[in-house]
């Protein structure tokens, strides 16, 4: 994964996982245990750069 500098000194992933469609922003929420299977293979892939937001969903977001 090729990788990118925010700022001075944080190194996040060039592709990163937009979180907003796991929220209802989309329709339906997605399942939770579905929501972090995606994370979690994101993670492993070596994404290190999550967009996520207050706004996409409660405080379980």
């Amino acid at each position: 994964m090729q990788m990118r500098t925010l700022g001075t000194d944080l190194n996040v992933s060039a592709v990163g996982l937009g979180c907003m469609g796991f929220s209802h922003a989309y329709g339906a929420p997605t399942e939770e245990a579905e929501a972090v299977r995606l994370i979690r293979r994101a993670f492993d892939l070596g994404y290190t750069f999550f967009d996520t937001a207050e706004v996409y969903g409660t405080a379980d977001a």
